[in-house]
């Protein structure tokens, strides 16, 4: 595990139903698939389009969440992907809504 700030600013991808619920609660805790991974999946703004390629194919709208600062940077883990691509992972955390700094609806 690598736990050393790689990126200054990491993303989130949503589908409408899961932005819609992070909006109205104020938190997120993760997808289906972050919960059964047990950890909130983000990505480098290099991964966005690989990451909603492969997973969020056909999948319409989609919100992209940036999270970024210090403090938000120092709580995430890098980890090696299958591929031993570093991704940014976040555990044993929730994100709020006050924590975005820009969203990107595609």
């Amino acid at each position: 595990m690598v736990s050393t700030a790689l990126e200054d600013k990491v993303y989130k991808i949503f589908t409408e139903s899961e932005w819609m619920l992070f909006q109205e609660s104020g938190r997120f805790n993760g997808s289906a698939d972050d919960l059964r991974d047990g950890f909130i999946h983000l990505s480098t703004k290099q991964q966005v389009a690989g990451v909603i390629d492969k997973f969020f194919s056909g999948v319409h709208p989609l919100y992209v969440a940036e999270f970024s600062g210090p403090g938000f940077m120092r709580r995430l883990k890098w980890e090696a992907s299958l591929s031993n691509e570093l991704y940014p992972h976040l555990y044993n955390s929730t994100l709020l809504g006050r924590e975005v700094v820009s969203l990107v609806k595609l």
